[in-house]
């Protein structure tokens, strides 16, 4: 007889209960509780008791011993270090100083590609403390966590770009907000407004096609075995050359892939046409002549005398090519005295004039320079308070150079229409205006953010601008600040922040637009100019806020919109939700950094700048040329490039930062000098005798 087959064993085995596998199971489980019983009581006892504290021993010693075997293999724990602090060494990478070796000079930090980088050498303040490893995206660290308490460009770029950002769907996170207005947690098409994100229905610039909508891949991580960038001594003197590199970098990419356009897409390597008028090139100007960027002035200057052209059939919004185009021409007229930019800014104000002319004398919002036509948006016949209202500088500026008043008329027409408006909340105002009626619309809301955050500024500017003789606008400037302080201040639960919020039909809503961050800035300029002190001691506050934006996100830089929180059991003052988490290169904390910095002359307001410029150079810089958008501030590992590089990055940010940095108050003297809402600054006009 052959033996059993395996497959017959296993069916044996299966099929008979008592096999023999089976029955020594039980044989040894009975044999086992005989000698159990056998045992004496004190002898069962003695055992149980061992086992019940080797039991105990396992369960305390347990965490540590997890502990060595976990290390730092969970990312997401190790990126979410306090103060995204570090102090691992990195194989090939230079150590991140500790506070101990403060006087020692720091390695720059990367932006967010591969291989070495000619960028701006990026340089450390000895006071400060290093923020964050100095590459992007890091391995797993082998080491124990430690506890946390020309011509306009080649034909081949020779294509229309993108006119709009827009937001894709995200999920909604899982935190809770005190926010009355629910429906800013549906995500909407949205297009720009001075780079800020508004509803189409509602914006003044057409939604965006089908092609416009691509979104840039992200770029791959760095790798740690490239080189390391050469270290520098630190100082003022380096903080200053690094602004001039960060820009030398922007301009790198601007003149390689989009001379002569609009905007920058860094990642793909392309261009955004807006209005065809060349907006980063005119808006970096006064830029480069501040930084002494001769040879790059010149270049831009020569595309000015051959190629700008405003004889074209397209429609500009009227606010927007105000401030940038005709700002920027202005200014770099008053600092290099070239006839030629006087030139352009006067043909140029001439082409803006038929916006005034409406049943109101409100402007329209669009305005085609070629035709001579104005138009207000295709979906409503309201135009933006902040529109309206913040034009005033520029236009009384060319009025004042060209001995021609009907600029300085029709804009000043403006002002005083809105002084006499009923619809005002204690000085606040609503946030659009009919152009037929001349009335506000959308009346119960107010808020210093978008659409209307630069009348509040523009109402102090055109005061000082004038001389300070035009009271109508001082009272209605104060008369703004009280109904601020009134309605919108709060305080945070956890920490006391204070910050201003949004009144929606007499409900509050803790929500800041990261555009309100200009407040502080404007209010320290108003008590630098006779104003009441309490308003700095607001300042000061709201300036607290505005760094708070910044250092309480993962990449040292702030969202675009914040919530806060009012319950003092929350563990946090900031919140953002998901549609609120980009980053737009934005100026207003750097503005107000300034500002603070010129009449205070407290160095943390630098130390925060200087901050902020690394956070840029680190998560925003694209080794090609140029800084991008992003999309997640909370996210260090991919914090997902948005391929787009506004202007004003240029003409306001890194001019800021570099006026921040300077240690000649001289420098565009604060009391020879206003600096329009773009950054671009417009001389004083002297007192007229008493």
């Amino acid at each position: 007889m052959y033996p059993p087959s395996r497959k017959d064993f296993i069916s044996l085995t299966l099929s008979d209960p008592h096999s023999h596998s089976y029955n020594n199971g039980k044989h040894r489980r009975q044999s086992c509780w005989r000698k159990w019983k056998q045992l004496s009581r004190l002898q069962r006892s003695l055992i149980l008791f061992l086992l019940a504290l080797l039991l105990i021993f396992g369960l305390l010693s347990y965490p540590s011993l997890t502990e060595q075997w976990r290390g730092l293999s969970d990312r997401d724990d190790w990126l979410e270090l306090n103060d995204r602090e570090l102090k691992a060494v990195l194989p090939g990478v230079k150590p991140v100083l500790g506070q101990e070796d403060a006087g020692k000079a720091l390695a720059p930090v990367e932006g967010p590609h591969v291989g070495p980088d000619a960028g701006p050498v990026v340089v450390p303040d000895p006071v400060l403390e290093p923020k964050a490893p100095n590459v992007p995206m890091l391995p797993k660290p082998p080491i124990k966590k430690k506890p946390f308490p020309n011509k306009r460009g080649p034909p081949s770029l020779q294509k229309d770009g993108n006119m709009s950002d827009t937001v894709g769907e995200e999920k909604k996170e899982q935190e809770v907000v005190q926010d009355e207005g629910e429906e800013e947690e549906k995500e909407k098409k949205i297009v720009s407004w001075r780079g800020a994100m508004i509803e189409a229905d509602q914006a003044t610039e057409p939604p965006p096609s089908a092609n416009e909508k691509e979104a840039a891949a992200p770029p791959a991580p760095a790798n740690p075995a490239d080189p390391v960038p050469l270290e520098v001594s630190t100082g003022i003197v380096d903080r200053l050359e690094a602004v001039r590199e960060a820009f030398r970098h922007a301009w790198k990419g601007y003149k390689s892939y989009s001379w002569g356009h609009d905007e920058l897409k860094p990642i793909s390597k392309s261009f955004g046409e807006w209005f065809g008028l060349g907006l980063t090139l005119i808006d970096s100007l006064d830029t480069m002549w501040i930084l002494g960027l001769k040879e790059e002035f010149a270049e831009a200057k020569t595309w000015v005398e051959n190629d700008l052209n405003f004889d074209k059939n397209v429609d500009v919004n009227l606010f927007e090519t105000t401030i940038r185009v005709l700002g920027g021409l202005l200014s770099t007229y008053h600092l290099t005295g070239d006839q030629l930019f006087f030139e352009k800014a006067k043909d140029l104000g001439s082409r803006l004039m038929p916006a005034f002319k409406t049943p109101s004398k409100i402007p329209f919002s669009d305005v085609n320079i070629g035709k001579g036509t104005a138009h207000p948006p295709r979906w409503t016949s309201d135009s933006t308070l902040a529109e309206v209202t913040s034009i005033q500088l520029e236009f009384r500026d060319l009025s004042r150079l060209t001995q021609d008043p009907q600029y300085q008329e029709v804009a000043n027409e403006v002002m005083r229409l809105v002084h006499k408006l009923p619809g005002k909340h204690d000085g606040l105002v609503p946030m659009f205006i009919n152009t037929n009626s001349g009335q506000f619309t959308h009346k119960g809301v107010y808020t210093l953010g978008a659409r209307a955050d630069s009348y509040y500024e523009y109402l102090l500017k055109q005061w000082i601008q004038g001389g300070k003789t035009e009271e109508d606008l001082l009272e209605d400037y104060l008369q703004a600040i009280e109904g601020v302080k009134k309605h919108l201040v709060r305080q945070t639960g956890p920490n006391k922040l204070t910050f201003v919020g949004e009144l929606n039909h007499n409900r509050f809503n803790p929500k800041m637009d990261h555009l309100v961050c200009f407040l502080p800035g404007t209010l320290a300029l108003g008590v630098h100019n006779g104003l009441p002190g309490d308003h700095m001691d607001l300042a000061v506050q709201l300036m607290e806020t505005c760094h708070q934006m910044y250092k309480q996100m993962e990449t040292g830089l702030s969202p675009e919109i914040a919530h806060f929180s009012l319950q003092p059991s929350d563990g946090r003052d900031v919140i953002v939700k998901p549609a609120d988490r980009h980053n737009l290169l934005r100026p207003e904390t750097v503005e107000s950094l300034f500002y603070m910095y010129r009449f205070t002359k407290e160095t943390k307001y630098r130390d925060w700048g200087w901050d902020i410029l690394q956070s840029f150079n680190k998560y925003t810089k694209v080794p090609d040329g140029g800084y991008t958008s992003i999309n997640n501030v909370r996210d260090p590992t991919n914090p997902g490039p948005r391929d787009k590089m506004e202007s004003f990055f240029l003409g306001e940010t890194l001019k800021y930062m570099y006026l921040l940095f300077s240690d000649d108050m001289d420098e565009l003297s604060l009391d020879k000098y206003i600096f329009n809402t773009e950054a671009h600054p417009l001389p004083i006009w002297p007192s007229p005798p008493k």
